[in-house]
């Protein structure tokens, strides 16, 4: 009896630090996901000022062009200097953004073999069991250059959020993320509401968003991201051709608070 007693009491102990052990990995999770955030935010108030920094660049480059002024190649520079600067901050931002991503991990068996067996019945959706995340092929989720949740897509989102409304669920936030390839929106009704592929990935995601919403996934539950087409998990066709596997919505499936 005595070693029984005593079994249950090391059992006992063992799950304390266990538990301790992951308390404390999350509690240093959120800390680093606060700092990037921080930083993040930083990157992107630089980025609007050098953004107006280039507007009225152009503009002094347009007016001296008319006048035939001395200083044009002067502001060419100028402005060459400063997209290239812009372009570099946009691909950090997009690069420390997709770190707070990083938190996702293997779920419990129960969700995790739900989600298996979700994105076994569908043409559309992948699953990473090793990371939790569930991938949407944008090309399907979507009316083609639109943020638009297309009606045969409707119905798999739905069947997600059932999952996601379990109980065992519950205990998981849900991060949004949108995708795209590196083809510039051409169609000027289309820029009209989507200015570029950042403009689009992020929209998207609300989209989806807003059908989980729907469905009655908690609004606290919910975040989104939208990387346009600084992330891609293959090589886009060189000159801006694109590639469909670079096209896709990713829902993480994260500890609440992450």
């Amino acid at each position: 009896m005595r070693t029984v007693k005593l079994s249950l009491i090391y059992l006992f102990c063992a799950c304390v630090l266990v538990l301790s052990g992951c308390s404390s990995e999350m509690q240093d999770l959120r800390i680093q996901n606060d700092t990037q955030r921080a930083q993040i935010a930083k990157l992107e108030s630089e980025l609007q000022v050098s953004v107006l920094q280039l507007e009225q660049l152009k503009r002094q480059l347009a007016s001296a062009q008319e006048k035939g002024n001395i200083d044009v190649e002067s502001l060419k520079q100028e402005i060459a200097a400063l997209e290239e600067d812009l372009a570099k901050k946009k691909e950090l931002i997009a690069s420390m953004q997709g770190k707070l991503l990083l938190g996702g991990a293997a779920l419990p068996i129960e969700l995790s073999t739900m989600l298996e067996d979700f994105a076994k019945g569908s043409d559309m959706v992948t699953y990473d069991a090793s990371r939790g995340i569930v991938k949407f092929r944008s090309d399907l989720l979507f009316d083609k250059g639109s943020d638009n949740v297309a009606a045969s897509a409707v119905e798999a989102v739905k069947s997600l959020c059932r999952i996601l409304n379990t109980e065992t669920a519950k205990q998981f936030d849900v991060i949004i993320a949108g995708h795209t390839d590196d083809i510039p929106i051409q169609k000027p009704e289309t820029r009209a509401q989507h200015p570029t592929n950042w403009h689009l990935s992020a929209h998207r995601a609300i989209s989806v968003l807003n059908v989980m919403a729907s469905n009655n996934i908690e609004s606290e539950r919910l975040s989104v991201r939208g990387f346009g087409e600084y992330r891609p998990v293959m090589e886009n066709k060189p000159n801006k051709g694109g590639n469909p596997q670079n096209r896709r919505v990713e829902i993480y499936i994260v500890p609440k608070g992450v």
